[in-house]
């Protein structure tokens, strides 16, 4: 779903739901909404291609280029320039909508990766030296994305927070956090996938001022952070498929109480101690 039909969507309930709340739940900025709404009282011939542009998109399902439009554009009596097309089609979100082959950046744009230094070697002779961190989303009529970081030594969930936005300030949110209640030495890893957030320059910056040292799974192996996608499974199987949480509230309330359950209360077989009785006895 683009983002006009989504601004089309809050603009359509405006009147049962509040404005913030819409744009939370769709993940789009209230600037642009507003934008979007200035845009709508635009007249003139900008307005008068754009329509015209529309109307191609809906009779081509949505799969035409800008050059493709131009040529359909001609044939219909409109002669116009490929760059005012293409920049009416940006502006009004009435670009292709197929899959277009992913952009990676490389490391002079602030694209960073890593070795896999974890080598999905999942034990730990102590507590803070060996991280595994991911994103899992829950589902919910709403929404909600839920960044662990597990420590391998215990298995216990040092930190986590949730959002309705899948951002690197959610992955930040939760290190930051890690950190607060953690005494973090230069042997630590932070073991993580190739997701956005975490070749992010931000997170680059965050682990590199924290002393902390990346690592990240080989692209498109999930078992190379097997540990951190174990808790998730457990999390949902025990948790969140029971009770399935309808509501954002609901869903934080639930994982809450069972990461306090899991880290204080749940005996794990093979040691027969729960994560912190664990934690507890090493120091």
């Amino acid at each position: 779903m683009n983002a006009e039909v989504k601004y089309a969507a809050i603009e359509r309930n405006k009147d049962k739901y509040p404005v913030k709340l819409m744009c939370n739940f769709f993940e789009v900025s209230r600037s642009g909404y507003y934008a979007f709404l200035k845009r709508k009282a635009v007249s003139g011939p900008e307005k008068e291609l754009a329509q015209w542009i529309a109307q191609c998109q809906q009779e081509t399902k949505g799969t035409y280029g800008y050059r493709r439009v131009c040529i359909w554009l001609e044939r219909h009596g409109k002669q116009t320039n490929h760059k005012a097309v293409l920049r009416i089609m940006n502006k009004y979100g009435l670009l292709a909508q197929i899959r277009r082959r992913r952009k990676y950046r490389q490391m002079s744009e602030q694209l960073h990766r890593y070795c896999n230094l974890l080598n999905r070697d999942f034990s730990a002779s102590r507590p803070n030296k060996k991280w595994v961190t991911d994103i899992s989303c829950i589902k919910t009529s709403q929404g909600l994305y839920l960044s662990m970081i597990r420590d391998l030594f215990d298995r216990s969930i040092v930190a986590y927070q949730m959002s309705t936005a899948q951002s690197i300030n959610l992955v930040l949110n939760t290190i930051q956090e890690a950190r607060a209640k953690e005494t973090v030495t230069a042997e630590l890893q932070l073991h993580s996938d190739q997701g956005f957030q975490y070749t992010s320059h931000a997170y680059f910056t965050l682990t590199q001022t924290y002393g902390i040292t990346p690592s990240m799974s080989r692209r498109g192996n999930c078992y190379d952070n097997a540990m951190a996608e174990n808790f998730f499974s457990i999390l949902k199987s025990e948790c969140i498929r029971r009770h399935k949480p309808k509501t954002i509230n609901e869903a934080r309330s639930l994982i809450d109480n069972y990461i306090h359950f899991y880290n204080h209360e749940r005996i794990e077989l093979k040691t027969k101690l729960t994560p912190f009785e664990k934690r507890r006895q090493f120091v």
